[in-house]
């Protein structure tokens, strides 16, 4: 399984962004093996709208099966879920505390976007 974070880093002792369709990068770590790889998301981070939706896309082709970020709006929110993304949402500061979290079974998937689109 893997799950798609919200980073503005590189490495699990980065930020968690709040934000996901403008989110600097998505962490895919992948709980089997125990490893991630880093998709960069700069293509989004000024767009003039649509940023949720390709976001969503970018998460959905790396094969991620869950979204941990700090929130979500309805349009990437719909996307998310036609692919069969799990969203999860979380204010902890880290990636790394945000996995544990989910690990630990602290995280509830959420049933609906929460926030309004153009949120930043």
């Amino acid at each position: 399984m893997k799950i798609a974070f919200t980073t503005s880093g590189s490495e699990l002792t980065a930020p968690l962004d709040q934000r996901f369709g403008r989110a600097f990068k998505f962490l895919v770590y992948d709980l089997e093996k125990d490893t991630f790889e880093v998709i960069d998301n700069k293509q989004n981070l000024d767009a003039a709208q649509g940023a949720g939706i390709q976001s969503a896309g970018t998460v959905a082709r790396s094969g991620a099966d869950a979204l941990v970020s700090g929130h979500c709006g309805p349009k990437a929110f719909r996307v998310l879920l036609a692919a069969g993304i799990k969203v999860f949402y979380s204010d902890v500061p880290t990636v790394s505390e945000a996995l544990d979290a989910y690990r630990q079974g602290k995280l509830i998937e959420s049933g609906t976007a929460d926030v309004e689109g153009h949120w930043e």
